[in-house]
């Protein structure tokens, strides 16, 4: 038999019939290479996912809107916005609506007036305009927003997290909380927000309601702007002096599409690291396969004797090792990308993202697989090779 007429579907047959014989320490070494893979494929599609949901929030929402916030004062104290900034913003050029929310300070939110006062549960109240929904891109998980009926009596809608802390599932009649000292109807709980997530945990109602109600001194502490999206810088620009004339040092601007591209940048570098602790996690299941290798080299010695007598040469017996460690690995591998994709299918359905799992990080894990399998399996395939059929033979 010379090398010739050794095909490639028998190095396969040989290779899968070694490896057929101990199927338990197949799997546990094919175990250690797919869960390497499946962490690696797993990271990085969860990461895609996250990113395509991240541009198709943005996509709805827009990159456009921009906030005007009071800032601090030369003093270090907490500067106020004046009343008329609103209606000023909204003559800019370029700017196509502005809304706006004023914290209401003192009062507090609580599901019935049995609560301890200190139990506020962090959330804040809100004085709202009606076109707040429209200005932020928000929409009604129940009920109803605000109407020119609503807000000025006494009515609230909450956000999204702070209906969870109060135990409220979702709006409806005879549904209240005691906001400030006195029962409020809850008309609507919000959807998050992506674009303004402060108002997750806020308690929002009328402007003429916290007015009238609340004592609020009506001046806005956040100013939604949405600008055209070929002018965002110059609106940028312009909203500090129009906001506070005499103070614009006193005024923060900042675009909320900016801290969710960042958070992004963040996660991408954590999606870094837990991707090298993967690729330890592959390192370890090569080592487990190199191991199981020159184990069995050392069981197989006589069926090597056995073969080299009837006229296999050392070629044969290293492709035939060579073959076993590749099929353990892709074993490994191909189970490792099955297990990736669906850790990540799962994620992504709880989360309500996009699946996405780039086309590169599945053949790319089965492609680094079949490469430890080479790397673990040449040593060992080179050393049953060099074994002497005669002294093959004389192993008991």
């Amino acid at each position: 038999m010379d090398d010739s007429r050794l095909r490639p579907a028998d190095v396969l047959r040989v290779g899968g019939a070694g490896l057929r014989t101990r199927p338990l320490r197949v799997f546990l070494s094919a175990l250690g290479i797919a869960i390497g893979i499946a962490a690696m494929i797993g990271v990085v599609g969860i990461s895609a996912s996250g990113r395509a949901e991240l541009d198709r929030t943005l996509a709805a929402l827009g990159t456009n809107l921009l906030t005007v916030a009071p800032g601090s004062t030369v003093m270090g104290g907490t500067a106020t916005l004046p009343k008329e900034s609103v209606a000023m913003i909204g003559r800019i050029p370029s700017v196509l609506g502005v809304t706006a929310v004023g914290r209401v300070s003192g009062a507090k939110v609580y599901r019935n007036d049995r609560i301890p006062a200190a139990e506020t549960g962090g959330i804040s109240v809100q004085a709202a305009r009606l076109d707040l929904p429209e200005g932020i891109g928000s929409t009604m998980d129940s009920g109803t927003w605000l109407n020119a009926a609503t807000e000025g009596y006494p009515a609230v809608v909450l956000g999204a997290q702070a209906a969870r802390r109060l135990g409220i599932g979702a709006a409806g009649e005879g549904v209240q909380v005691y906001l400030g000292g006195q029962w409020f109807a809850v008309v609507g709980v919000l959807e998050p927000v992506a674009l303004a997530p402060e108002l997750d945990s806020a308690a929002l109602v009328g402007w003429p309601s916290a007015e009238s109600y609340l004592g609020f001194d009506g001046s806005p502490t956040t100013v939604y702007t949405r600008a055209e999206d070929d002018a965002v810088e110059a609106v940028w620009s312009l909203l500090a002096a129009t906001a506070n004339p005499m103070s614009p040092n006193e005024v923060k601007v900042s675009r909320p599409s900016d801290a969710l591209a960042a958070k992004q940048a963040t996660d991408a570098a954590f999606t870094g690291l837990l991707l090298g602790l993967g690729g330890v996690a592959l390192l370890v299941g090569g080592v487990g396969v190199a191991n199981t290798m020159v184990i069995s080299v050392l069981e197989r010695r006589s069926e090597i004797g056995l073969r080299r007598a009837l006229g296999a040469t050392r070629g044969h017996i290293r492709l035939q090792f060579l073959a076993e460690s590749l099929l353990l690995s892709a074993l490994g591998g191909v189970g490792g990308a099955v297990l990736g994709i669906a850790v990540t299918g799962l994620y992504a359905g709880t989360q309500d993202w996009p699946m996405v799992v780039p086309a590169w990080a599945s053949a790319g894990g089965v492609g680094v697989t079949l490469l430890i399998g080479a790397v673990a399996g040449l040593y060992p395939a080179i050393r049953a090779a060099r074994l002497a059929p005669t002294e093959a033979l004389a192993t008991t």
